[in-house]
Formats: C-alpha cells, structure tokens, sequence
C-alpha cells in the first residue's frame, strides 16, 4: 500500500515522501535574471515546509529569448554561482533540487533544421551547467504553452523536416534534448519532463497525441513525467470533492509506461491523495498552490494534523509580488 509519506529511489536519489513542489514562476529574479535573495529566501522555506523535490520555476535557458517580468536566466556560466546559493538552500533541508529548464516563446517552423539542432544543444548545455550548480536534476518543460508544449502541437508546427510531420517526429526536439542531456551530465543527474495532455484548443495536442510524446521519452530513459496543460490552475477546487483535475490524463499514462508519472493540479487532501496514489500506477504527486498558501503543509500533514489545505483556489497568488497568498499578505 503506497502512502504520501513513503520513502521512494529515483535514479540513486532517495526521496523522503512522495510529495512535489511544482515549478511556479516568482516574477523575483533581477533585470538580469540573477537568483536574488528573495527567491532563495522563498525557495528555503519551501524545502524547510518537507516537500521531497523542490522544483524551481520556468528557467530560460537562451540568451535572446521572450521576456517575462522577474524571470530567472540560465544561459551563461556567469549565472552559476547564484544558482548555487540556491541549492544549497534547498539541500539543507533535506529536499531534492531539480531546475525546470525552457524557452520562453520563440518561432517554430520558421527555423532550420540547424538552428533546431542549435535549441537541443543549448539544453544540454543547461543540464550541464545545472549540475554544477548543484542541482540533482532538471525537468524539461513541455506544457502551459510555452515554447516546447508549442514546438510538439500539432497547432502551431507544420515543419517537413524530421522535427515535424507526425507526433513522433513533432516529439523528436525533446527525444534529442534528454539525449543530449544525457551526454553532459552525469549518471545520478535526474531528468524529468512537464508536458501537456492537452493544448486545450482545436486542432491542439490530444490526449493521444501527448500519450505518443510520453511513450517516446519513456522508451529514451526519461526519469518521470509531470502531466499537466495548458488551462494550469483551475477555480473552485474543494477538497474530497473535485480533487485532481489532471488525473484521468495522468492515469492513462501511469498504465501505459514503466516510469513514474508525477500527478500536478487541484490536489488538497491527504486522503484524496493516498486515493490517487492506490487506485493508480501514479507514483508521485506535486502541488504548488497549497504550498504558496502553507509553505509548511507537508510537515503539518505529517505530523498529524491531516485537515485539507486552507488553499481556496482563488488564483490572487498569481497577481501578487513574488506570488505570495494574499491571506498570507493580509497578515503583514
């Protein structure tokens, strides 16, 4: 019988629970894309509060990529030591630290087959440089729209090229992205990925398109997979009641493949938890608001005050500085 709180091995890493933190972007980082102070400070308390994996929000990991405010930057050896700063935070605690790596936006069919081939070195390189900042792993970020969840839609690439045509080779950037990651990185670095189920819009990815990409990254070694899309936070999330909005998705990939399958999205409850955990193949699940509204749930639940997140689903975090809980900000 599989529990929230048990102790699980990914890839020579031991986890001490089964619980996530999901990348969230602070809109913290400096006019640069530096690590700040603030960020570390709010990355620490999370690992402090007992989650297992902290993972950190959307990084860019190219130098001329779409801007968004606060948005931490990963192109350059110069943004090491800052990194640095923030995994040993994380690890003090007792947490994992992985780096969601990503491009923000950028063209899709526009591009040559080179420059595509330029875009999965540039990974790489990232993987690499992750390393030696001190993170365990990174998570290759394919969902929310961002520009990988967008390179695989067949929405948005019609390229003829071998990186376009069907979902395979619509997929094959994030097969050669994990394979070049590989190639830079040593053999206890964790690499994950975040994808959509789905686009959410006609003529977007399907379900059965996702489960192609998922298949395919499985096959390559992929250590596990965040199941997501686009339509991120949804309102009027009650716990016991509408728990685990991305779950159907997510239990369709856990019976298809052999790696775990980490469960994101409207989950508030010990019991609806250790529910999902044991009806399903899910072996992991990651939560972000509840931990914005109590950074120190995870510890809280498993002390044994199992009482649901005060997390109400109101989405104002996203509208705050540092995207802080405006309950939390009311008590300033």
């Amino acid at each position: 019988m599989k529990t929230l709180f048990d102790t699980t091995t990914l890839r020579h890493h031991t986890l001490k629970n089964r619980v996530w933190r999901s990348a969230t972007w602070l809109a913290l980082a400096d006019n640069e894309g530096n690590v700040t102070d603030e960020i570390v400070r709010t990355y620490e308390k999370l690992a402090e509060g007992g989650a297992a994996m902290i993972v950190t929000g959307l990084t860019s990991i190219v130098k001329h990529d779409a801007e968004i405010g606060g948005g931490v930057k990963f192109y350059d050896d110069r943004f090491i030591e800052g990194h640095q700063r923030l995994t040993s935070a994380i690890h003090k605690h007792g947490a994992l630290a992985m780096m969601q790596t990503a491009i923000v936006d950028g063209p899709v069919d526009a591009l040559t087959t080179e420059q595509v081939e330029d875009i999965v070195r540039q990974f790489g390189d990232a993987a690499h440089r992750a390393e030696q900042a001190g993170y365990d792993g990174v998570q290759i970020h394919a969902a929310h729209f961002f520009y990988l969840s967008k390179f695989i839609s067949p929405l948005i690439n019609h390229r003829t090229d071998r990186y376009g045509g069907d979902q395979r080779n619509r997929s094959r950037i994030l097969y050669e992205i994990l394979k070049d990651m590989r190639s830079k990185t040593s053999d206890d670095f964790l690499i994950t990925m975040k994808i959509n189920s789905t686009d959410e819009y006609p003529g977007g990815l399907t379900i059965q398109d996702f489960l192609v990409s998922c298949k395919l990254m499985a096959d390559a070694g992929i250590d596990a997979i965040e199941v997501s899309a686009n339509g991120t936070s949804h309102t009027g999330v009650k716990a016991g009641r509408n728990e685990g909005y991305f779950r159907a998705a997510a239990m369709s990939l856990a019976a298809l493949v052999d790696v775990p399958v980490v469960l994101v999205g409207g989950l508030r409850s010990v019991e609806k938890i250790n529910q999902f955990l044991n009806d399903t193949k899910i072996e992991y699940v990651s939560l972000s608001r509840p931990l914005i509204r109590e950074p120190n749930l995870i510890n809280r639940w498993q002390s044994g005050d199992i009482t649901p997140s005060l997390c109400v689903s109101c989405n104002t975090c996203y509208r705050t500085p540092g995207h802080q809980c405006i309950f939390y900000l009311r008590k300033k």
